[in-house]
Protein backbone atom coordinates (compact mmCIF):
# COMPACT_ATOMS: atom_id res chain seq x y z
CA UNK A 1 0.00 0.00 0.00
CA UNK A 2 1.26 3.50 -0.78
CA UNK A 3 2.84 5.52 1.81
CA UNK A 4 0.25 8.33 1.98
CA UNK A 5 -2.33 6.05 1.21
CA UNK A 6 -1.79 3.93 4.37
CA UNK A 7 -1.09 7.01 6.79
CA UNK A 8 -4.58 8.40 5.72
CA UNK A 9 -6.88 5.25 6.14
CA UNK A 10 -5.00 5.32 10.05
CA UNK A 11 -6.14 9.37 10.32
CA UNK A 12 -9.84 8.25 8.56
CA UNK A 13 -10.27 5.03 11.07
CA UNK A 14 -9.88 7.57 14.23
CA UNK A 15 -12.91 9.19 13.35
CA UNK A 16 -14.48 6.14 11.99
CA UNK A 17 -14.43 7.02 8.43
CA UNK A 18 -13.47 4.68 5.31
CA UNK A 19 -12.67 5.41 1.91
CA UNK A 20 -15.89 3.89 -0.03
CA UNK A 21 -17.67 2.66 2.52
CA UNK A 22 -21.65 2.44 2.46
CA UNK A 23 -22.52 5.34 4.90
CA UNK A 24 -23.60 8.74 3.78
CA UNK A 25 -20.23 10.43 5.75
CA UNK A 26 -17.85 8.15 4.21
CA UNK A 27 -15.30 9.70 1.47
CA UNK A 28 -16.01 8.12 -2.11
CA UNK A 29 -13.13 8.44 -4.82
CA UNK A 30 -12.10 6.58 -7.80
CA UNK A 31 -9.02 3.90 -6.84
CA UNK A 32 -6.90 5.75 -9.45
CA UNK A 33 -7.11 8.69 -7.48
CA UNK A 34 -6.61 7.28 -3.98
CA UNK A 35 -2.47 7.45 -3.93
CA UNK A 36 -2.99 11.43 -5.38
CA UNK A 37 -4.96 12.48 -3.04
CA UNK A 38 -3.63 10.73 0.35
CA UNK A 39 -0.33 12.54 -1.14
CA UNK A 40 -2.16 16.46 -1.99
CA UNK A 41 -4.21 16.08 2.15
CA UNK A 42 -1.16 14.97 3.84
CA UNK A 43 1.64 17.26 1.58
CA UNK A 44 -0.99 20.37 2.05
CA UNK A 45 -3.18 20.58 4.40
CA UNK A 46 -6.76 22.18 4.78
CA UNK A 47 -5.57 23.59 1.07
CA UNK A 48 -5.23 19.94 -0.20
CA UNK A 49 -8.86 18.95 0.99
CA UNK A 50 -10.83 21.84 -0.16
CA UNK A 51 -8.73 21.86 -3.58
CA UNK A 52 -9.22 18.26 -4.46
CA UNK A 53 -12.72 18.47 -3.27
CA UNK A 54 -13.26 21.60 -5.70
CA UNK A 55 -11.45 19.44 -8.61
CA UNK A 56 -13.79 16.61 -8.15
CA UNK A 57 -11.20 14.16 -6.99
CA UNK A 58 -13.20 12.81 -4.04
CA UNK A 59 -16.87 13.35 -2.60
CA UNK A 60 -19.41 12.82 0.34
CA UNK A 61 -23.59 12.07 0.27
CA UNK A 62 -23.01 14.03 3.69
CA UNK A 63 -19.93 16.65 3.67
CA UNK A 64 -21.48 18.41 7.19
CA UNK A 65 -21.70 14.80 8.91
CA UNK A 66 -18.12 13.97 7.27
CA UNK A 67 -16.39 16.89 8.93
CA UNK A 68 -18.32 16.81 12.30
CA UNK A 69 -16.15 13.81 13.04
CA UNK A 70 -13.02 15.21 11.47
CA UNK A 71 -13.88 18.57 14.15
CA UNK A 72 -15.00 16.56 16.99
CA UNK A 73 -12.47 13.57 16.58
CA UNK A 74 -9.63 16.51 16.15
CA UNK A 75 -8.09 14.39 13.10
CA UNK A 76 -7.74 17.22 11.34
CA UNK A 77 -5.06 18.17 13.56
CA UNK A 78 -3.05 15.11 12.06
CA UNK A 79 -3.59 15.43 8.68
CA UNK A 80 -2.36 19.29 8.60
CA UNK A 81 0.93 18.01 10.13
CA UNK A 82 2.68 18.97 7.08
CA UNK A 83 5.95 21.08 6.01
CA UNK A 84 3.52 23.40 3.47
CA UNK A 85 1.33 24.30 6.26
CA UNK A 86 3.83 25.25 8.76
CA UNK A 87 5.29 27.20 6.11
CA UNK A 88 2.19 29.21 5.38
CA UNK A 89 1.78 29.63 8.96
CA UNK A 90 5.21 31.46 9.17
CA UNK A 91 4.23 33.34 6.43
CA UNK A 92 0.97 34.52 8.20
CA UNK A 93 2.80 35.34 11.50
CA UNK A 94 4.78 38.19 9.71
CA UNK A 95 1.21 39.41 7.93
CA UNK A 96 -0.63 39.45 11.10
CA UNK A 97 2.42 41.93 12.38
CA UNK A 98 -0.05 44.48 10.63
CA UNK A 99 -2.79 42.11 9.74
CA UNK A 100 -5.75 44.58 8.29
CA UNK A 101 -4.28 47.39 9.60
CA UNK A 102 -4.25 48.98 6.26
CA UNK A 103 -7.47 50.36 4.57
CA UNK A 104 -6.49 48.57 1.48
CA UNK A 105 -6.88 45.56 3.57
CA UNK A 106 -9.94 46.26 5.21
CA UNK A 107 -12.00 46.74 1.57
CA UNK A 108 -10.12 43.28 0.46
CA UNK A 109 -12.98 41.21 2.07
CA UNK A 110 -15.34 43.33 0.48
CA UNK A 111 -14.18 43.09 -3.05
CA UNK A 112 -13.25 39.22 -2.74
CA UNK A 113 -16.44 38.14 -1.03
CA UNK A 114 -19.40 40.47 -0.75
CA UNK A 115 -18.96 42.05 -4.11
CA UNK A 116 -19.17 38.16 -6.17
CA UNK A 117 -23.07 39.81 -6.39
CA UNK A 118 -26.10 40.89 -4.75
CA UNK A 119 -28.12 37.87 -6.86
CA UNK A 120 -26.26 35.14 -5.48
CA UNK A 121 -26.69 36.06 -1.91
CA UNK A 122 -30.28 36.55 -2.65
CA UNK A 123 -30.86 33.20 -3.58
CA UNK A 124 -29.02 31.93 -0.70
CA UNK A 125 -29.78 33.91 2.72
CA UNK A 126 -33.61 34.29 2.56
CA UNK A 127 -36.17 37.11 2.59
CA UNK A 128 -34.00 39.19 5.18
CA UNK A 129 -31.14 39.26 3.64
CA UNK A 130 -29.10 38.25 6.70
CA UNK A 131 -25.34 36.94 6.76
CA UNK A 132 -25.29 35.86 9.94
CA UNK A 133 -26.16 33.38 12.43
CA UNK A 134 -29.90 32.99 12.95
CA UNK A 135 -31.55 32.53 16.34
CA UNK A 136 -33.76 29.34 16.24
CA UNK A 137 -35.50 29.31 19.43
CA UNK A 138 -39.31 28.69 18.12
CA UNK A 139 -38.80 28.92 14.27
CA UNK A 140 -39.54 26.89 11.90
CA UNK A 141 -37.48 28.29 9.22
CA UNK A 142 -34.42 30.52 8.20
CA UNK A 143 -36.44 33.93 7.88
CA UNK A 144 -37.97 33.58 11.21
CA UNK A 145 -34.69 32.53 13.07
CA UNK A 146 -32.94 35.86 10.84
CA UNK A 147 -36.08 37.70 12.35
CA UNK A 148 -35.76 36.38 16.04
CA UNK A 149 -31.81 37.15 15.76
CA UNK A 150 -32.81 41.10 14.59
CA UNK A 151 -35.26 41.27 17.83
CA UNK A 152 -32.79 39.64 19.78
CA UNK A 153 -30.28 42.72 19.23
CA UNK A 154 -32.72 44.83 19.56
CA UNK A 155 -33.81 43.94 23.15
CA UNK A 156 -30.23 43.30 24.19
CA UNK A 157 -29.21 46.64 23.46
CA UNK A 158 -32.67 48.57 24.94
CA UNK A 159 -33.47 50.46 21.75
CA UNK A 160 -35.90 52.85 21.62
CA UNK A 161 -37.21 55.43 19.62
CA UNK A 162 -35.10 58.79 18.17
CA UNK A 163 -31.88 56.61 19.43
CA UNK A 164 -28.85 56.90 17.23
CA UNK A 165 -27.33 53.86 16.35
CA UNK A 166 -24.51 52.75 14.85
CA UNK A 167 -23.57 49.55 12.84
CA UNK A 168 -20.07 48.81 12.26
CA UNK A 169 -20.08 46.15 9.12
CA UNK A 170 -24.09 46.91 8.03
CA UNK A 171 -24.21 44.22 5.17
CA UNK A 172 -27.25 44.79 3.31
CA UNK A 173 -28.84 46.49 6.03
CA UNK A 174 -30.94 44.02 7.45
CA UNK A 175 -30.77 44.75 11.25
CA UNK A 176 -30.73 48.57 10.68
CA UNK A 177 -34.22 48.07 8.37
CA UNK A 178 -35.55 46.05 10.92
CA UNK A 179 -34.70 48.48 14.19
CA UNK A 180 -35.72 51.94 11.98
CA UNK A 181 -39.17 50.41 10.54
CA UNK A 182 -40.59 48.57 14.40
CA UNK A 183 -38.74 51.05 16.62
CA UNK A 184 -37.78 54.31 14.70
CA UNK A 185 -34.40 54.48 15.13
CA UNK A 186 -31.88 57.02 13.18
CA UNK A 187 -29.35 54.65 11.89
CA UNK A 188 -25.67 54.94 10.39
CA UNK A 189 -24.45 52.05 9.08
CA UNK A 190 -20.75 50.82 8.05
CA UNK A 191 -19.78 48.80 4.89
CA UNK A 192 -16.46 48.18 3.04
CA UNK A 193 -18.49 46.27 0.06
CA UNK A 194 -19.49 48.47 -2.88
CA UNK A 195 -22.38 45.76 -3.52
CA UNK A 196 -23.60 45.96 -0.24
CA UNK A 197 -24.14 49.67 0.12
CA UNK A 198 -25.93 50.01 -3.28
CA UNK A 199 -28.63 47.67 -2.52
CA UNK A 200 -28.79 48.86 0.89
CA UNK A 201 -29.39 52.47 0.50
CA UNK A 202 -32.23 50.98 -1.99
CA UNK A 203 -33.64 48.69 0.30
CA UNK A 204 -33.60 51.20 2.85
CA UNK A 205 -34.99 54.18 1.35
CA UNK A 206 -37.56 56.33 3.16
CA UNK A 207 -35.82 55.18 6.77
CA UNK A 208 -33.88 57.51 8.61
CA UNK A 209 -30.56 54.96 8.14
CA UNK A 210 -27.67 56.52 6.24
CA UNK A 211 -25.50 53.76 4.76
CA UNK A 212 -21.53 55.14 4.44
CA UNK A 213 -18.96 53.07 2.24
CA UNK A 214 -16.67 53.28 5.07
CA UNK A 215 -13.90 51.68 7.61
CA UNK A 216 -14.40 51.59 11.27
CA UNK A 217 -10.95 53.42 11.55
CA UNK A 218 -12.59 56.14 10.08
CA UNK A 219 -14.86 57.20 13.05
CA UNK A 220 -11.27 58.46 14.65
CA UNK A 221 -11.43 61.40 12.90
CA UNK A 222 -15.37 61.95 13.79
CA UNK A 223 -17.21 63.66 16.19
CA UNK A 224 -20.51 61.98 16.37
CA UNK A 225 -21.47 60.56 19.03
CA UNK A 226 -24.12 57.10 19.16
CA UNK A 227 -26.59 56.02 21.89
CA UNK A 228 -26.01 52.60 20.92
CA UNK A 229 -23.60 50.70 18.30
CA UNK A 230 -23.74 47.49 17.15
CA UNK A 231 -21.48 45.08 15.16
CA UNK A 232 -23.33 41.58 13.94
CA UNK A 233 -20.38 39.02 12.52
CA UNK A 234 -17.52 42.08 11.27
CA UNK A 235 -15.03 41.58 13.89
CA UNK A 236 -13.46 38.19 12.40
CA UNK A 237 -12.32 40.29 9.90
CA UNK A 238 -10.62 42.63 12.43
CA UNK A 239 -7.71 40.96 13.01
CA UNK A 240 -5.75 40.55 16.45
CA UNK A 241 -3.58 43.73 16.11
CA UNK A 242 -6.45 45.70 16.04
CA UNK A 243 -8.67 44.23 18.46
CA UNK A 244 -7.75 46.89 21.26
CA UNK A 245 -7.95 50.12 18.67
CA UNK A 246 -11.41 48.79 17.49
CA UNK A 247 -12.78 48.39 21.15
CA UNK A 248 -10.93 52.21 22.17
CA UNK A 249 -12.87 53.43 18.45
CA UNK A 250 -16.41 51.72 20.10
CA UNK A 251 -15.71 53.75 23.89
CA UNK A 252 -14.64 57.05 21.92
CA UNK A 253 -18.08 57.15 19.92
CA UNK A 254 -20.21 55.73 22.83
CA UNK A 255 -22.49 58.44 24.60
CA UNK A 256 -22.55 57.90 28.51
CA UNK A 257 -24.57 54.36 29.68
CA UNK A 258 -24.56 53.48 26.23
CA UNK A 259 -24.36 49.63 24.82
CA UNK A 260 -22.50 47.99 22.54
CA UNK A 261 -23.38 44.29 21.05
CA UNK A 262 -20.84 42.59 19.37
CA UNK A 263 -21.61 39.28 17.63
CA UNK A 264 -19.11 37.05 16.29
CA UNK A 265 -17.76 34.06 15.52
CA UNK A 266 -15.05 33.07 17.65
CA UNK A 267 -12.57 29.86 18.58
CA UNK A 268 -11.65 28.73 21.40
CA UNK A 269 -7.97 29.14 20.98
CA UNK A 270 -6.45 32.37 20.90
CA UNK A 271 -4.97 32.57 16.75
CA UNK A 272 -3.08 34.69 14.86
CA UNK A 273 -4.55 33.43 11.39
CA UNK A 274 -7.44 31.70 9.70
CA UNK A 275 -7.70 28.46 7.81
CA UNK A 276 -5.03 28.68 4.53
CA UNK A 277 -8.17 27.38 2.72
CA UNK A 278 -10.85 29.56 4.00
CA UNK A 279 -8.57 32.90 3.78
CA UNK A 280 -7.53 31.81 0.00
CA UNK A 281 -11.22 31.22 -1.07
CA UNK A 282 -13.53 32.48 0.56
CA UNK A 283 -12.42 35.11 4.10
CA UNK A 284 -9.60 36.89 3.12
CA UNK A 285 -7.64 37.95 6.24
CA UNK A 286 -10.37 36.54 8.66
CA UNK A 287 -9.10 35.36 11.76
CA UNK A 288 -11.39 34.16 14.88
CA UNK A 289 -10.63 35.59 18.22
CA UNK A 290 -11.00 33.96 21.25
CA UNK A 291 -12.93 35.19 24.35
CA UNK A 292 -9.46 35.55 25.82
CA UNK A 293 -8.43 38.16 23.35
CA UNK A 294 -11.66 39.75 23.47
CA UNK A 295 -11.41 40.16 26.82
CA UNK A 296 -7.73 41.62 26.56
CA UNK A 297 -8.70 44.08 24.09
CA UNK A 298 -11.96 45.57 25.81
CA UNK A 299 -10.02 45.41 29.37
CA UNK A 300 -10.21 48.99 31.19
CA UNK A 301 -12.02 50.72 28.02
CA UNK A 302 -15.67 48.57 28.07
CA UNK A 303 -17.26 46.70 30.80
CA UNK A 304 -19.12 43.52 29.74
CA UNK A 305 -22.50 43.05 30.91
CA UNK A 306 -23.69 39.41 29.02
CA UNK A 307 -21.56 36.72 27.06
CA UNK A 308 -24.19 34.50 25.50
CA UNK A 309 -23.11 31.53 22.72
CA UNK A 310 -25.29 30.45 20.19
CA UNK A 311 -23.32 28.71 18.14
CA UNK A 312 -25.14 25.47 17.44
CA UNK A 313 -27.79 27.51 16.19
CA UNK A 314 -25.15 28.36 13.25
CA UNK A 315 -24.76 24.79 12.11
CA UNK A 316 -28.71 25.12 11.20
CA UNK A 317 -28.25 28.25 9.57
CA UNK A 318 -25.83 27.05 7.73
CA UNK A 319 -27.71 23.97 5.83
CA UNK A 320 -30.18 26.56 5.27
CA UNK A 321 -28.16 28.66 3.40
CA UNK A 322 -26.81 25.55 1.62
CA UNK A 323 -30.27 24.35 0.67
CA UNK A 324 -31.31 27.48 -0.37
CA UNK A 325 -27.91 27.83 -2.81
CA UNK A 326 -28.37 24.26 -3.76
CA UNK A 327 -32.26 24.73 -4.74
CA UNK A 328 -31.44 27.75 -6.60
CA UNK A 329 -27.80 26.69 -8.39
CA UNK A 330 -29.74 26.78 -11.96
CA UNK A 331 -30.74 30.82 -11.72
CA UNK A 332 -27.86 31.82 -9.98
CA UNK A 333 -25.57 30.28 -12.82
CA UNK A 334 -27.45 31.88 -15.53
CA UNK A 335 -26.23 35.38 -13.67
CA UNK A 336 -22.97 34.89 -14.85
CA UNK A 337 -22.21 30.91 -16.50
CA UNK A 338 -18.43 31.39 -16.71
CA UNK A 339 -18.64 32.98 -13.08
CA UNK A 340 -20.03 30.70 -11.32
CA UNK A 341 -19.16 27.09 -12.72
CA UNK A 342 -19.11 23.58 -11.61
CA UNK A 343 -15.86 24.21 -9.34
CA UNK A 344 -17.34 27.62 -7.89
CA UNK A 345 -20.52 25.26 -6.81
CA UNK A 346 -18.31 22.86 -5.25
CA UNK A 347 -16.60 25.78 -3.99
CA UNK A 348 -19.50 27.04 -2.28
CA UNK A 349 -20.70 23.95 -1.13
CA UNK A 350 -17.31 22.91 0.73
CA UNK A 351 -17.95 26.07 2.45
CA UNK A 352 -20.89 26.35 3.92
CA UNK A 353 -20.97 22.31 4.40
CA UNK A 354 -17.72 21.50 6.63
CA UNK A 355 -18.13 25.33 8.62
CA UNK A 356 -22.46 23.10 9.33
CA UNK A 357 -19.70 20.40 10.69
CA UNK A 358 -17.78 22.97 12.82
CA UNK A 359 -20.67 24.62 14.52
CA UNK A 360 -21.66 21.31 15.08
CA UNK A 361 -18.84 19.95 16.78
CA UNK A 362 -18.49 23.14 18.60
CA UNK A 363 -15.14 23.82 17.87
CA UNK A 364 -16.12 27.56 16.92
CA UNK A 365 -18.80 29.29 18.77
CA UNK A 366 -21.09 32.56 18.32
CA UNK A 367 -21.14 35.07 21.19
CA UNK A 368 -23.49 37.73 21.75
CA UNK A 369 -21.52 40.26 24.17
CA UNK A 370 -23.25 43.06 25.42
CA UNK A 371 -20.85 46.06 26.73
CA UNK A 372 -21.36 49.47 28.09
CA UNK A 373 -19.13 52.26 29.17
CA UNK A 374 -20.65 52.20 32.78
CA UNK A 375 -20.70 49.03 35.10
CA UNK A 376 -23.91 46.78 34.94
CA UNK A 377 -26.43 47.47 37.38
CA UNK A 378 -27.04 44.86 40.17
CA UNK A 379 -30.85 44.43 38.46
CA UNK A 380 -29.95 43.81 35.20
CA UNK A 381 -31.57 40.81 33.69
CA UNK A 382 -29.88 38.88 30.75
CA UNK A 383 -31.99 38.94 27.60
CA UNK A 384 -32.26 35.62 25.76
Amino acid sequence: MNKHKKIMFNILEKADIKLNGNRSHDIKVREKHVNKLAERILKEGSIGVGESYMDGLWDSDALDELFYLVFVNDINKDVLRNWRLWKEIFIAKLKSLSYNSQKRRAFEIGEKHYDHGNELFKHMLGKTMTYSCGYWKGAKNIDQAQINKLELCCKKLGIKKGDKVLEIGCGWGSWLKYAAKRYKIKGVGLTVSKEQQSFARKNLKGLDVDIRLEDYHNLLKEKEKFDHVISIGMFEHVGPKNYRTYMKIVSKILKPGGKFLLHTIGSKKSNTRGDPWMERYIFPNGVLPSLRQIRKSSKNVLYAWDVHNIGLHYDTTLISWWKNFDKNWKKIKKIEPKKYDDRFYRMWKFYLLTCAGNFRAEKILVWQILYSNVKKPKDYVNIR
